[in-house]
């Protein structure tokens, strides 16, 4: 028998692969790649200069529609070469009109955040079509399940949890010996040597609640002088625009200088490299969060997290044994006293950070995420012999 056929279709904002997409992207390439050692995997995203129409990158075939609209295009290749799986990622509607089109082909929808579950995206009698339209709802969090649900209780049948992961051969324990001594050399070439590095990794816009931490570095660099904040992102993916927001945060650290710094757009090919200059690391996200990579990104690289309580950053913390939670009522509070009792105790924060490292080898990486997927497809009817093993 051949091998199943899964077809992955991007939303067509960003490109994929790319140094410079969402997380959306980001997930599709790392749970493909596996998944493409058992089955033939195709990943539909926009076309971009300097990308051709269709090329194999690591086992994937990658199909950049070049006419638009994109979803009518998309469906149009796919009823060339029909699948025996269509998953969509983050975008109901485009769940349901390639369902209406592919009537006789399981189509998964894959949602990554709150984002496009209300308005303006979708009004509420649309979502619920869309969603009844899939066969099979997957989401990255317990917490996501319970908003989807909230639409529609009758779609909690087949709502699906599949937790996200992380490249355990590229986010390496901070801990080694050859580690550390690289880690020292990096700081030094940073100016940063004696330091000790609170690290923040994301967008800057205002649900991923930088200004909280921005606003109790004052508190912690009077606790810990040698404390200094590096926050690495920008105000969209792979951007550096100065937004209202991102001045407001400049303007902020400009009350503790020499404590904050700011560090442009870093492709996530680099980000390990980041995370091993961490003591800790700080998520402190509204609690529309579904499930944030970082995190798990983090404890990989076994960087203790002080993340809020909220969202599905729950599911993936234990408070006190991989990671410390900041309740959202007490949030100034317990981050200044979470991310200093990592700092003044290079023990604890090495424990919180081993642990950090079991749980994440226990059950959140990628491959994880490709063996739940592979699961649900032959639940949904495709022959379980047409995965080959690995």
């Amino acid at each position: 028998m051949s091998r199943a056929t899964i077809a992955f279709v991007t939303p067509g904002t960003f490109p994929v692969p790319s140094r410079r997409s969402s997380s959306v992207e980001l997930v599709v390439a790392q749970a493909g790649e596996r998944l493409g050692r058992q089955a033939e995997v195709v990943v539909f995203g926009k076309k971009t200069k300097g990308r051709p129409a269709r090329e194999a990158i690591g086992g994937i075939r990658y199909v950049r529609p070049t006419a638009k609209p994109y979803i009518a295009h998309v469906s149009r290749l796919i009823k060339r070469e029909p699948p025996d799986v269509i998953q969509v990622e983050n975008r109901p509607r485009h769940a349901c009109y390639l369902k209406r089109r592919h009537p006789k082909t399981p189509v998964v929808l894959s949602l990554h955040s709150t984002t496009f579950l209300s308005k303006p995206h979708i009004a509420p009698s649309a979502l619920r079509l869309c969603l009844r339209s899939a066969d099979a709802i997957v989401v990255n969090s317990e917490f996501l399940k319970a908003k989807v649900a909230s639409h529609d209780e009758s779609l909690s049948g087949k709502i699906v949890v599949n937790h996200l992961g992380v490249d355990t051969n590229r986010f390496v324990s901070r801990w080694s010996a050859e580690e550390q001594a690289r880690r020292e050399a990096n700081l030094a070439k940073l100016g940063l040597a004696g330091k000790k590095i609170v690290l923040y990794v994301g967008r800057f816009i205002p649900i991923k609640g930088v200004h909280h931490l921005v606003a109790v570095m004052p508190t912690i660099a009077a606790l810990e002088p040698d404390a200094v904040l590096l926050l690495v992102g920008g105000a969209s993916y792979g951007s550096n625009r100065l937004t209202p927001y991102v001045r407001k945060l400049r303007r902020m650290a400009q009350t503790v200088p020499g404590h904050v710094r700011f560090v442009p757009f870093v492709p996530h090919e680099q980000i390990p490299l980041w995370f091993r200059l961490a003591d800790v690391a700080v998520v402190p996200s509204a609690e529309k969060e579904a499930f944030g990579l970082v995190n798990v990104e983090a404890m990989a690289s076994g960087v203790p997290v002080v993340a809020t309580a909220a969202g599905g950053m729950k599911e993936i913390i234990e408070h006190g044994v991989s990671g410390l939670l900041a309740e959202p009522g007490r949030l100034a509070e317990q981050l200044v006293g979470h991310v200093c009792a990592v700092l003044a105790d290079r023990e604890y924060a090495r424990r919180l950070g081993e642990k950090g490292i079991e749980r994440v080898r226990e059950r959140f990486t990628w491959q994880h995420t490709a063996d739940r997927l592979a699961e649900l497809y032959r639940k949904l009817g495709v022959p379980p012999e047409s995965f080959a093993a690995e």
